[in-house]
């Protein structure tokens, strides 16, 4: 088996490759941390004032695997059990816990969330996605993020006794809608060939 993983050059349809290195156009410069008072002490962010509007976030992650071990999650045949829906429930539940984890994320309550999963023999690799979706004052970046890596987290647990070597990589968002910001996709922000794809 190989000592080393690296990125497919094929990316699955569901998952595009995250751009890595690339630099984000359209960002505000002279944007500051919302989480930071005018001292510089952390503060979590009033939003009292804003409006209930709907809002969604997607983000994507990887687990690069073994050949061998991404035909063994495929088949089912983990001696864990099911893996792929054991780790969607942590996704859920990590996504719905997700300001107990970040300790300056507001408690949300959640509409929707979907999680799904790619298979991607080139990587070899398994591609994750999280959606989540609420009606309130604040983003669900988080907590798509959150439940994509608890998601690659369990699926490592269940899997490392075939495959320590597994590496998770590439959580990212990929896009938020709503909110007074409006919607923001990364390949409209990130520059390079990946971002089309």
């Amino acid at each position: 088996m190989p000592a080393a993983r690296r990125p497919s050059p094929k990316p699955p349809k569901t998952a595009p490759r995250v751009a890595s290195g690339k630099v984000a156009h359209g960002a505000r410069a002279e944007a500051k941390p919302s989480h930071l008072d005018e001292h510089g002490r952390a503060r979590m962010v009033d939003v009292g004032a804003k409006d209930v509007t709907q809002r969604e976030a997607t983000a994507r992650g990887r687990v690069f695997m073994h050949a061998a071990t991404l035909a063994l999650l495929r088949s089912h045949a983990a001696a864990k059990g099911d893996v792929l829906t054991v780790a969607q429930v942590a996704a859920i539940q990590a996504a719905k816990r997700c300001a107990e984890l970040i300790p300056l994320a507001h408690a949300i309550t959640l509409e929707g969330i979907d999680v799904r999963y790619d298979f991607d023999d080139a990587g070899p690799s398994l591609a994750i996605e999280a959606r989540v979706a609420t009606n309130g004052r604040t983003g669900v970046e988080m907590e798509a993020l959150t439940a994509v890596a608890v998601a690659a987290l369990t699926v490592y647990d269940m899997l490392k006794a075939v495959d320590r070597g597994m590496v998770i990589g590439e959580i990212a968002l990929w896009e938020k809608k709503g909110g007074r910001s409006g919607t923001w996709r990364r390949a409209d922000a990130v520059a390079g060939p990946t971002a089309k794809s």
